[in-house]
């Protein structure tokens, strides 16, 4: 049985709804964390809601810190209990993303998913697993995990765009090449990278002005 993600909103600013941008967290943070972003967004996708999920699952000894699924080099956890942990967490958010155009009355290929860290990793394992291309991801300071699984579990292939500080002392910057290299060998067309020089383990206005002129361009806005 899948778990409701609980989620706040924003706009659209035109009072029209007619894309979506789904935001996902990073370890230890809740759906609010990236939600700000929107007041930046929302004037140049007048059209668009901003929509951003909290992860499943509290994290024990941080009250306040949710995770999408557990880290074992940070929590102790075993493999077997991060895999447990990201496919439950992708059943909930697919079932969150299938509600969501259901009832904003969208389809696929007007959402966007835009991911931070763990967020990013959820992002890249569940948009290409769905049936129906979304328009694209923004994956931002993530890694791709199991890059040996995409081609044969690929099922769509939406157009990506990774962004990374080249200083991130969390998911090291070696990260992007890496992941895009896996995704192109999956057979895919759209990747994009973009580099935040002197940037650290977050989101740099340079790397969301790129993020949201990618955004622009594959909602059609």
């Amino acid at each position: 049985m899948t778990r409701v993600l609980q989620a706040g909103r924003k706009g659209p600013h035109s009072g029209e709804t007619r894309s979506i941008v789904v935001f996902l967290h990073g370890y230890g943070a809740n759906g609010a964390d990236l939600l700000g972003i929107a007041d930046v967004l929302m004037e140049h996708l007048p059209d668009t809601l901003f929509v951003a999920p909290d992860a499943p699952e509290s994290i024990p000894m941080m009250p306040t810190g949710l995770q999408w699924f557990p880290i074992p080099w940070i929590d102790g956890s075993s493999e077997e209990e991060s895999e447990r942990g990201l496919m439950a967490a992708a059943d909930d958010l697919n079932a969150f993303l299938d509600a969501l155009m259901v009832d904003e009355d969208v389809l696929p290929e007007q959402v966007v998913l835009f991911g931070f860290s763990q967020g990013t990793m959820m992002a890249l394992h569940v948009a290409p697993r769905r049936e129906d291309p979304i328009a694209g991801i923004v994956a931002f300071s993530g890694r791709l995990l199991s890059p040996e699984l995409l081609k044969d579990e690929a099922v769509s292939r939406p157009p990506i765009l990774l962004v990374h500080g080249d200083a991130d002392d969390v998911v090291p910057p070696k990260s992007l090449p890496e992941a895009a290299e896996a995704l192109q060998a999956a057979g895919w067309q759209d990747v994009y990278a973009h580099i935040m020089k002197g940037t650290a383990h977050g989101i740099a206005p340079d790397g969301l002005s790129v993020a949201l002129a990618f955004m622009r361009d594959k909602l059609s806005l």
